[in-house]
């Protein structure tokens, strides 16, 4: 069973093309609404989830925080491969940043992961709208990762690096 994400009431939340741009716990500047820090945001449950996610190949869509839930998945998927050869916290802190610093694609952009996920943005300003809530989700997540994919002492965690092989909806990372 796939697991989805809590966040199924999203009214009053802001959208761009169709993806909800819900609060996070985050320190990054973007668009997305401060979350209280005590609360579970969509990153905690992509993070929480992931293991268990990434094994299926269909994935039922049940609100539309559930394609976040797909994307950062896919994402957390794409950071794993390339902390993979990494030996040490250092090392991975690099490649992560390196990934950040990375154009984000948007729905209509060959790049983009999941043609038809979103609907394609009905103006510029929505299409950056997304843009910067994704790089701002990309940044934050992966910051979050690196302290599940590393162990304190700085050393990889081989639980969450095995993950790194799989492919997600058989999907391959375009990196």
């Amino acid at each position: 069973m796939v697991y989805h994400s809590t966040f199924v009431d999203v009214e009053g939340i802001t959208k761009a093309c169709g993806c909800p741009l819900l609060p996070l716990k985050s320190h990054i500047r973007g668009p997305a609404p401060v979350s209280d820090q005590a609360t579970t945001d969509i990153i905690d449950e992509a993070i929480t989830f992931f293991r268990a996610n990434v094994f299926f190949k269909n994935f039922d869509i049940q609100s539309p925080a559930d394609k976040l839930l797909i994307y950062l998945t896919f994402y957390i998927n794409v950071a794993l491969k390339r902390l993979e050869g990494c030996r040490t916290l250092a090392e991975g802190t690099k490649a992560v940043i390196n990934l950040g610093l990375e154009d984000v694609p948007i729905p209509g952009e060959p790049t983009f992961p999941f043609p038809g996920l979103f609907p394609l943005p009905g103006s510029q300003q929505e299409g950056e709208l997304l843009r910067n809530y994704l790089k701002q989700i990309r940044e934050e997540t992966s910051g979050r990762l690196l302290s599940v994919a590393y162990r304190p002492n700085g050393t990889p965690n081989k639980w969450w690096l095995a993950f790194a092989k799989r492919k997600f909806i058989n999907t391959i990372a375009l990196n």
